[in-house]
C-alpha cells in the first residue's frame, strides 16, 4: 500500500495536539498542467522545506510538491527534540570515516542546530524554541557509556555544553525511580514542530519558491530535464530533490532500499499546569536508551507529550492509546489515571545503521531520507546542503554522503519483515531489562 495513504486522510492533519493548537492555513493549490522549473522538490517536511527555501533564495525557480500538506508528515508529528550529534557516537564515526570526515560531521550536526534555533528565533518565535534535552540510562554500563561520550565531546571537539547526571541528580530533574543516571544537554533544544515546518513554508515562499499541496509525484523520469508526473500536471526540472522520507512513495528503488518506513506514536494529556513539576524539575525534552526509546516533554500548556512504541507494521495498530499509557505510567506511576486528550501516530524513515542516507540517485536527482529519529535538526541541514550541491558547492554533501548506509537485507522486497524479526528481538531486551 503506498505509505502516503495507508493511515491518513489526504490532506488532512491527524489529530494531534499540534494540529489542534496551531493556525493552520488553507491548502496550497495543486499543480495544473505542464510546469517547468530549475528545482523540483517532492516533499514538504524540513528537508524539503529547508531546500526550496535555501534555494530560492540563491535566485533558482524552485517548485514544491507535496502529496499532502507542509509539515504533514514526520515534521509535523514528532517529538520536537532537536538533539546533538547523530544516532551514532562521534567514537563510532571516527572508527568508521575517520577522524576528519567526523569532524566535517560533527560540524555539520552542529550547524543544524543553529540553523534552527536561529529560525525560530527570526521567524518562528510560535514554534516556542527551548533549550534542554535530557538523556536516561537503565544501567549503570549506559551511564558510563553517556558520561564518557561527553567527556570525549569536551576534549575533542570543544563541546562543553553537556552536564553529567549521576542516580540523584537525574532522578531530582526527571522524576522516575527507574533511571540510574544520564546527562544533560544544554546545546540540544525542543519546540513545536508543526509551527516550525508552516512558517519554513512561509520564508520559502516569500523567497520566491513555489508549493503545491495535493499533489502527489506518481512518476519520476530521469533525464535532462527530468520529468515528474502528478495526477493533474507534469513538472520537467534540470534538478530533482527527493525528501519524501517515510511518506516516499515507490519512485524510486535507490532510495526505498536503504530507507525504510516505521511508525511511531505520541499522547498529549490534560493540561497539568500546578503538577507538571512532579514529571520533570525543568522544562526540558527528555529521551531515554530503550531501543524502542521513550521520548517525552510538556508543551506550552503544560501537557505531557508521551511518545514511543515503535511499529514496523504497514498500518497503525488498533490500540495505541493503551500501549501509551502503559509505558508512560511504567516511566511515571504519578500521572496514574491522568486524562488522555489527543492521540496520533507517524511515519518516519530509518536506516538499517540509523544514520542519514543521502545519495545521488541520477546525475540531476538527489535524495535525502533516513533520519531515524534525529531529523529536527538534521534533515534540515540535509535539505540545505542538498540544495548548495545543485548550485555546485557539493563539498558537505559528499561528506554526509559518505556515511555507511548498507541496504537492507533483501532490499525493499524483504527489509519490513526481517526487520521486525530483530526489532521484536531487542523490544523483549527492553522489556527484560538486558
Amino acid at each position: 500500500m503506498n505509505p502516503l495513504y495507508r493511515n491518513d486522510t489526504p490532506g488532512a492533519y491527524p489529530p494531534s495536539w499540534y494540529a489542534a493548537s496551531t493556525d493552520l492555513p488553507p491548502p496550497r493549490a495543486a499543480l495544473e498542467g505542464d510546469r517547468r522549473a530549475d528545482l523540483a522538490v517532492v516533499g514538504g517536511g524540513y528537508t524539503g522545506l529547508w531546500a526550496a527555501l535555501t534555494a530560492a533564495r540563491a535566485g533558482l525557480d524552485v517548485v514544491l510538491c507535496d502529496a499532502h500538506r507542509v509539515g504533514f508528515g514526520a515534521s509535523g508529528r514528532n517529538g520536537g527534540q532537536a538533539s546533538t550529534g547523530y544516532n551514532k557516537d562521534q567514537r563510532w564515526l571516527e572508527a568508521r570515516v575517520g577522524a576528519g570526515a567526523a569532524r566535517q560531521l560533527w560540524d555539520m550536526a552542529e550547524d543544524a542546530k543553529t540553523q534552527l534555533r536561529d529560525f525560530c528565533f527570526d521567524h518562528a518565535p510560535e514554534a516556542e524554541y527551548r533549550p534542554g534535552v535530557a538523556y536516561g540510562t537503565y544501567s549503570a554500563g549506559d551511564v558510563r557509556h553517556v558520561h564518557d561520550d561527553a567527556a570525549h565531546l569536551a576534549r575533542h571537539y570543544g563541546y562543553d555544553s553537556i552536564e553529567p547526571l549521576d542516580r540523584a541528580s537525574m532522578r531530582a530533574l526527571v522524576k522516575t525511580p527507574l533511571y540510574h543516571g544520564g546527562i544533560l544537554d544544554h546545546g540540544s533544544g525542543h519546540l513545536h514542530p508543526l509551527r516550525y515546518a508552516l512558517a519554513l513554508a512561509r520564508e520559502a515562499e516569500a523567497a520566491g519558491a513555489t508549493i503545491h499541496e495535493l499533489t502527489e509525484v506518481t512518476a519520476l523520469n530521469p533525464g535532462e530535464p527530468a520529468m515528474l508526473t502528478t495526477p493533474t500536471g507534469t513538472l520537467r526540472a534540470h534538478h530533482v530533490i527527493l525528501a519524501g522520507n517515510g511518506y516516499l512513495p515507490g519512485i524510486a528503488p535507490a532510495v526505498s532500499a536503504r530507507v525504510m518506513p516505521i511508525n511511531s506514536f505520541i499522547a498529549a494529556t490534560e493540561p497539568l499546569p500546578d503538577s507538571w513539576q512532579e514529571v520533570l524539575a525543568r522544562d526540558i525534552a527528555v529521551a531515554d536508551s530503550k531501543f524502542v526509546v521513550n521520548y517525552y516533554r510538556f508543551s506550552e500548556d503544560r501537557r505531557f507529550l508521551f511518545g514511543g512504541r515503535e511499529s514496523y507494521s504497514l498500518g497503525f495498530p488498533t490500540d495505541i492509546r493503551g500501549a501509551l499509557i502503559r509505558r508512560m505510567a511504567a516511566l511515571f506511576p504519578q500521572l496514574e489515571g491522568v486524562r488522555i486528550d489527543h492521540v496520533w501516530g507517524g511515519t518516519l524513515g530509518i536506516t538499517m545503521t540509523r544514520l542519514p542516507a543521502l545519495q545521488r540517485i541520477g546525475p540531476n536527482i538527489l535524495s535525502g531520507a533516513g533520519f531515524s529519529g534525529h531529523g529536527v535538526a538534521l534533515s534540515g541541514m540535509a535539505g540545505r546542503i542538498m540544495a548548495e550541491a545543485v548550485t555546485g558547492q557539493a563539498g558537505r554533501f559528499d561528506v554526509m554522503a559518505s556515511l555507511p548506509i548498507p541496504v537492507f537485507p533483501g532490499g525493499a522486497a524483504l527489509r519490513a519483515p526481517l526487520l521486525t524479526l530483530g526489532m521484536t528481538w531487542y523490544s523483549l531486551r527492553d522489556r527484560l531489562g538486558i
